[in-house]
């Protein structure tokens, strides 16, 4: 069997989202859609993996299903029963650790019984009992600055588990830990579930990890960006222990890579803010990702010496590279026509050989050509420095254009990564303390 606590009858779901989105108003009547209407169920006696990229919406995603962050429409149910705040019976495993620092452990772990009202004899008991469970035992006094990185988990997930959750979620727990640590606290996470030395009756688990979703997880649930929606759903029938060599293992692995460097929509765009009647929409904007040209001239160098196809999987193990890191790499380079994505392998486009052959200065001039054609946001820049007759502009100007798009976080980073991209093919140069773009002269 491939989870825990299973019955032969089809379970009612524990909570289940119908049609939950989110978005953000803007001040013309239009809104910024960040999740699309999205129906997801939470069965018992299963772990469910949320798998996407950075910025996809993974964690906004997970606050909605347990009542920290509002939906704009939809509903969540509980057992179903809509519900409205915050449920009684889940806890979250933050990434950050989240303990507080003049609090010992034994005492980090019993805080959410002590607000829940429980006497504090029982609270003791239950802190011991949950600490014993996750290896903690001895380090009861100590306080979260004596603890190493894979302890502060531990800590954290004592203290999510201690109130008996009925499901507990997980916001990328073990992306802050190194390799060996998260492996391990991996596989206690799985000794707990699979010997039902918990009583959660299920877990939801946020990553960007494939591997870690695939030797975990019963399901995968791959989120879709821009706005978030689900890309796909894997129900994973390997038994526990999972062998990350088997074949069954490695196919499972291979078919969620093509399904995240699969390209949802063929030019790259973003679908168009949801409008009001009467309102004339926008033109559409690519999102750019939040990568540096040298990595992507890496990325194609190494695809020339592999005779310019490699298999993503591999080549990410090769790298030690995970999907975080990888993705946004390859994203810039399909963006700009030097590579392209078939069933989960990079191939490398004319245009991207001449790149990776080049030297820095046709480099320059080759990036400078097709960041021009491929990116909107680039040549709007360009177009507007050379209307101005100084050739200059505050990124103010700029920043704006792109609130019409997107959220303020995100126009901030889209407008940081461009100024990076415009500044590298010289088409414009930046100067930080005035924040002012000039127009590169040829």
């Amino acid at each position: 069997m491939s989870t825990a606590n299973t019955t032969d009858a089809a379970p009612e779901p524990i909570i289940e989202a119908r049609q939950l989105e989110k978005h953000y108003p803007q001040a013309d009547g239009s809104r910024i859609q960040v999740i699309a209407p999205i129906d997801l169920a939470i069965y018992p006696g299963q772990i469910i993996a949320l798998l996407g990229a950075s910025g996809c919406g993974k964690s906004t995603l997970m606050r909605m299903l347990t009542g920290l962050s509002p939906a704009t429409g939809g509903a969540v149910y509980w057992h179903g029963q809509p519900v409205d705040g915050r449920f009684r019976n889940v806890s979250i495993v933050f990434q950050s650790f989240a303990l507080f620092p003049w609090l010992t452990v034994i005492e980090n772990v019993e805080a959410p019984l002590e607000a829940r009202g429980i006497p504090p004899l029982e609270r003791r008991k239950r802190a011991l009992r949950i600490l014993d469970a996750v290896g903690l035992d001895g380090f009861e006094s100590a306080y979260p600055k004596e603890l190493s990185g894979g302890m502060k988990q531990r800590v954290g997930v004592a203290r999510a588990l201690v109130v008996e959750p009925e499901v507990l979620f997980m916001d990328e727990p073990f992306s802050a830990l190194d390799v060996l640590t998260a492996e391990t606290l991996r596989g206690e996470l799985l000794e707990l579930w699979l010997g039902h030395k918990i009583p959660t009756r299920a877990v939801f688990i946020v990553t960007h990890n494939i591997e870690e979703a695939v030797v975990l997880a019963d399901r995968i649930i791959v989120l879709g960006r821009h706005p978030a929606h689900i890309h796909a759903d894997f129900a994973v029938a390997l038994p526990h222990p999972r062998d990350r060599k088997s074949p069954e293992f490695l196919d499972l692995v291979d078919s969620i890579y093509r399904v995240l460097t699969r390209p949802e929509h063929k030019d790259g765009s973003v679908p168009p803010r949801t409008r009001i009647p009467g309102v004339a929409p926008k033109s559409k904007a690519v999102m750019l990702p939040h990568t540096r040209p040298g990595g992507m001239a890496g990325l194609l160098e190494i695809l020339v010496d592999r005779g310019g196809r490699v298999d993503l999987h591999r080549l990410s193990e090769e790298l030690s590279m995970d999907l975080e890191s990888l993705l946004p790499t390859i994203d810039t380079a399909v963006l700009l026509g030097l590579l392209r994505v078939e069933e989960g392998d990079a191939i490398i486009t004319p245009e991207g050989y001449a790149f990776a052959q080049a030297d820095i200065q046709t480099r320059k001039a080759i990036f400078r050509k097709t960041a021009l054609a491929n990116v909107p946001l680039l040549r709007q820049m360009e177009q507007a420095l050379k209307a101005k007759s100084n050739r200059t502009l505050s990124e103010d100007f700029f920043r704006d254009l792109l609130d019409e798009h997107f959220s303020q976080e995100e126009s901030r980073r889209q407008l940081e990564t461009a100024i990076q991209w415009g500044r590298y093919a010289e088409i414009f140069d930046y100067d930080s303390q005035s924040g002012k773009l000039t127009l590169t002269e040829p």
